[in-house]
């Protein structure tokens, strides 16, 4: 736990933590969600059988020894499903075409720290242990990371600790978090993009485009985040375009601010883009280029997998795979489409509706989430939030989760959860949503001081949050926030 915390004040300053969050109180709460997960996981995993699913499982090189037993009975539980591709893409790299749906940004961290940190365990453990080990100390740190970010966030964007801090102690509760501590990339994505998002409010732009590009390397859905720079952008000259629109402007300065404003936006949004873009070159290489007999270097069972599987080697002479020769050779799409049957209402099958129902609480909190801001800010929403308000003209932002600050994180999150029910495995929704967007903790933050009167007062915990007393539950501007004026990226 000492280790999770220790880091906090310092690695996070790139992410987002500024104040409040490096009190002792708040590591206290936030420090332990993750390694106490852990330490359930592996009660319950030697207490309940695993369940017999037909996923992708390659056999165990070399045969493990006494204490990689030992690691596989306590930590094993957090490296199923998905988390058996990442170790195994962090132990011999891209061997089998689908594991390119996986990228490598969180592989390449589990592999330094297996190589790095814990050489001197090599004598004891072989590297896939070393790998899982690495697993669950990175998740640790990013799920504590990412808690910061978020509560920064929803100081600059909320403009209320109270609701900060609830979405931050929420983040650490969610269904989700057994995700967080697994051998999943979801932590890591989440402290990159939450922390990304919080510098783009503090208008440091060029550090935002840092970390939301190394998100996209993460996470395909990372692509997403380039919409923020391009509504902040929008935003930015709009509100310009309002203040500079008098009849003594020429629209000369106004076009080459709009130049200047696009040039910003391309060059960022290209750089998110890049890791994607290059991750596809190198499968289309790896995967299309001329055999190298890189087969003869497989072990043999897992060149019996493939046959028995139907996997394609990576660099194998013969038969390319059928995606090498589209005009476009995305393997990301492919896999998807082949391999998974992602596609628009692909999953609405009947024997998918347990699925359906094991989405339904995020689906009904994130529509519920969407109307509630919108049945609050209709003009605001039917106008893009591109108009400037009175109260922003008079330096007095509302606060709270319906201020106009929280529309475009009301719209990416409306956007994922469109795209996710229609279009994917709907039972990912929980981890998807709860790893890409604050709106569902701001959103139950904020239920949370509507409808609990303990809430309401200043007592107990509530001393922490610099709420205003005299209305419970509504949320004063915190000082040297109010004044703050939009930056425009670059």
């Amino acid at each position: 736990m000492v280790a999770a915390q220790s880091p906090l004040c310092g690695l996070s300053g790139a992410i987002g933590s500024d104040d409040g969050l490096c009190t002792a109180n708040a590591r206290g709460l936030l420090g332990p969600a993750v390694p106490l997960f852990s330490s359930f996981q592996a009660v319950f995993d030697l207490l309940i059988p695993d369940h017999a699913a037909d996923a992708f499982s390659p056999p165990r090189l070399p045969e493990p020894g006494a204490w990689d037993v030992l690691a596989e009975r306590l930590l094993g539980g957090l490296a199923r499903w998905d988390a058996e591709h990442f170790l195994f893409i962090a132990e011999r790299g891209y061997l089998y075409e689908h594991n390119c749906a996986f990228f490598p940004l969180y592989p390449l961290s589990l592999r330094a720290v297996a190589e790095g940190a814990l050489w001197p365990l090599q004598p004891l453990l072989r590297l896939r242990s070393r790998l899982l080990l690495s697993a669950v100390l990175l998740n640790s740190l990013f799920s504590v990371l990412a808690a910061a970010a978020l509560y920064e966030l929803g100081c600059g964007v909320l403009r209320c600790r109270r609701a900060a801090f609830l979405a931050a102690l929420l983040f650490c509760i969610s269904p989700a978090n057994v995700f967080m501590a697994a051998a999943y990339s979801e932590s890591m994505f989440a402290c990159l993009a939450f922390g990304a998002m919080w510098r783009l409010e503090k208008g440091q732009s060029w550090l935002s485009a840092l970390l939301f590009s190394l998100a996209s390397g993460v996470r395909a859905n990372g692509l997403v985040n380039a919409g923020f720079f391009l509504y902040s952008c929008a935003k930015c000259f709009a509100l310009r375009f309002q203040v500079g629109s008098g009849p003594g402007r020429t629209l000369s300065p106004l076009w080459r601010q709009l130049l200047s404003v696009a040039s910003s936006a391309v060059v960022t949004c290209a750089g998110i883009c890049l890791p994607f873009v290059l991750f596809q070159y190198y499968a289309y290489v790896r995967f299309c280029g001329p055999g190298t007999g890189l087969e003869l270097d497989v072990p043999k069972p897992l060149q019996q997998l493939a046959l028995d599987k139907g996997y394609h080697l990576a660099a194998m002479s013969g038969v390319k795979p059928t995606w090498c020769s589209q005009r476009f050779p995305v393997v990301y799409s492919y896999i998807q489409d082949v391999y998974w049957n992602v596609g628009f209402l692909r999953y609405f099958e009947l024997r998918q509706v347990p699925n359906f129902l094991l989405a339904l609480p995020v689906t009904f909190l994130g529509f519920w989430a969407a109307g509630t801001y919108v049945v609050a800010n209709p003009r605001h929403c039917l106008t893009l939030g591109l108009e400037r308000r009175k109260d922003e003209q008079e330096g007095k932002p509302r606060a709270g989760f319906c201020c106009p600050a929280v529309f475009v994180y009301v719209v990416h999150a409306t956007a994922l959860l469109l795209f996710g029910f229609f279009c994917m495995h709907v039972q990912v929704l929980t981890r998807f949503l709860g790893s890409s967007s604050p709106v569902l903790y701001w959103f139950s933050a904020h239920l949370l001081q509507e409808h609990e009167r303990w809430l309401w007062t200043e007592a107990g915990p509530a001393v922490l949050w610099d709420c205003s007393p005299a209305a419970p539950r509504s949320c004063a501007p915190r000082a040297g926030r109010a004044g703050s004026t939009l930056r425009c990226p670059g």
